[in-house]
């Protein structure tokens, strides 16, 4: 009923912001006179209804909408009960405020003493700071290449065992350098979890087998390659004892030595180990190898993790990475219930890892196997990538949108079907015909047509469908099955997007939790580092060059030296 009350006096609104003059009194609304900010949401929602009757568009009524429900929470409503049944988080969560503004909170581990946060080195954007000269780009720019692990799962709302083993689904026989993991449906898809107050009692659960699972097997650094790591000649290794140190110095050099062979670890006239890319850390030559690995920081930390309603997005990235990571944003985009409520859409996020912007999209679009249920999806996505915007960190910037990115890897539960019936489907999985198959993917058909995704790659789909299994069971659900028969399809998929990002991997785990399968993608992505001490070289005069500039300039005359 509330539902009902609220999205109606929304729509009036707009009616009202696009007929009349003035902005009209909000529907039953009761502003208190000591509310001394009301003011302000006001004249921000008759600034929009003077849009509006510009021609703003659709555009314009998502924000008289965003508006109105602002005034409701800043200055109350005269609705009897219902702030007491309702609480602002929960009529955040029902009008959707901020979502799809840029400005969506996260959370990350926090940064230890000894790392500093280059986030303020560089106040000047990076946008602005990147020169499209060519010449320049030769000159001052490297091209280096990471290893990123995409994996997308939805559980179907089950509660993970603390010891599940997800080790095969993040591919750590090759521990990338970056893992983007998404979930759909973290939490039941109920009217509690949908309409209520967010319930994060799983994340905290998922998080810790993440982080377990990503810095547990790294005691023996020979087992991996780190794809971060610039190459060198200079790789000391005194004794077996120190591998795990070697590595933390090999995976914390700036990456800006320009060729130049400098040693990246070192020995003091005590012949103690240093590393001089962590302040903090010390070496014990007395104590044995697995203190030292129960001392060393973890390898992997979580950069960030977002939760709406089931859709659950948590990246992580080598220790050494993290530094050069800035301009971190995160975006929220609702399209499931009245159009807005998070049960689906995406969590998107921003970032600059050095000088190359990347996005990456988690989402749950609409389910459904009947026709015109892919038209539906395929309206989700158009949403999303309407809605979703990044706002500038700094205060010179314009926002970003999705597009505007030069990687873009979208990940999760897209609900796309197969048009074959359940008998004729099941016949092909039988001979494994993944091909025949593949042909009748309505995804396949949509991108085919330009009907979405357009100019977007997939991988090719040599594993059996992911989606609707009997929960822990490797069979797929029948007539006998509670939930009813449903024909299999490639619900789970990773797409990728923009020049410099290549597909090494394209796989399904057999993880057996819920009624999808887990989904895998592994690129290998170029980012651009920008070589800045060999620019401030060339900026930086030598004493020759400057008692030369003088004595010509005595003489009357100066004729610039080129190096």
């Amino acid at each position: 009923m509330l539902g009902w009350r609220l999205g109606r006096g929304a729509a009036a609104v707009v009616r009202m912001a696009s007929s009349s003059s003035s902005l009209p009194s909000l529907p039953r609304l009761s502003i208190p006179a000591h509310r001394a900010h009301h003011e302000a949401a006001m004249a921000a929602s008759l600034g929009a209804s003077r849009t509006l009757r510009n021609g703003g568009g659709r555009q314009m009524q998502d924000l008289v909408m965003q508006r109105w429900a602002e005034v409701v929470l800043c200055c109350g409503a005269d609705w009897g009960c219902v702030p007491q049944l309702w609480n602002r988080v929960v009529l955040r969560k029902w009008l959707n405020i901020g979502a799809g503004s840029g400005d969506s909170d996260f959370s990350a581990d926090e940064r230890s003493d000894g790392e500093a946060d280059r986030e303020g080195a560089n106040d000047v954007p990076h946008r602005l700071r990147r020169h499209r000269s060519e010449i320049l780009r030769a000159q001052y720019v490297d091209v280096r290449e990471l290893r990123i692990c995409v994996g997308t799962w939805n559980v179907g709302g089950r509660f993970p065992p603390s010891d599940l083993d997800i080790e095969e689904w993040l591919d750590m026989e090759d521990p990338a350098d970056i893992y983007v993991i998404g979930f759909q449906e973290i939490v039941p898809l109920n009217a509690g979890n949908i309409f209520g107050a967010e319930d994060n009692r799983p994340v905290s659960v998922w998080e810790q087998i993440i982080r377990e699972t990503l810095n547990k097997n790294f005691s023996d650094k020979s087992r991996f390659k780190c794809h971060s790591d610039p190459p060198s000649v200079s790789r000391f290794n005194p004794s077996d004892a120190a591998l795990s140190m070697e590595h933390e110095s090999l995976s914390g050099s700036d990456n800006d030595s320009d060729g130049e062979l400098q040693p990246l670890i070192e020995q003091d006239h005590n012949c103690r180990l240093q590393d001089k890319t962590d302040e903090n850390f010390e070496a014990f030559p007395e104590e044995g190898l697995d203190q030292r690995v129960k001392r060393k920081r973890p390898e992997f930390v979580r950069m960030i993790s977002k939760q709406m309603v089931g859709i659950f997005l948590s990246i992580w990235v080598r220790r050494s990475l993290r530094k050069h990571i800035q301009n971190l944003r995160v975006s929220t985009v609702g399209v499931g219930a009245m159009g807005y409520i998070g049960n689906k859409g995406s969590i998107s996020v921003s970032m600059f890892i050095h000088q190359t912007p990347f996005c990456f999209v988690c989402c749950h679009l609409a389910a459904g196997e009947k026709d015109g249920d892919d038209l539906k999806r395929n309206s989700n996505i158009e949403e999303i990538l309407r809605r979703t915007v990044f706002n500038p960190v700094h205060t010179v910037g314009m926002p970003m949108r999705i597009h505007d990115h030069e990687r873009i890897i979208w990940l999760g539960d897209l609900n796309y079907r197969i048009d074959l019936s359940y008998e004729r489907a099941h016949e092909l999985i039988s001979k494994q015909d993944w091909d025949g198959l593949f042909k009748r993917d309505q995804l396949k058909r949509e991108l085919r047509k330009g009907c979405t995704f357009d100019g977007w790659f997939e991988g090719v789909i040599s594993f059996p469908p992911t989606y609707k299994y009997e929960f822990d069971s490797g069979s797929y659900v029948n007539d006998e099955s509670k939930s009813g028969r449903r024909t299999p399809a490639w619900c789970d998929r990773i797409l990728s997007y923009g020049k410099g990002i290549r597909l090494l991997s394209y796989k399904r785990g057999e993880l057996t939790l819920s009624d999808h399968r887990p989904v895998t993608a592994v690129y290998l992505a170029e980012v651009e580092v920008f070589r800045r001490r060999k620019l401030r070289r060339a900026l930086t005069f030598t004493d020759a060059e400057v008692e030369h500039y003088l004595l010509s300039e005595d003489n009357g005359f100066f004729e610039p030296k080129i190096r």
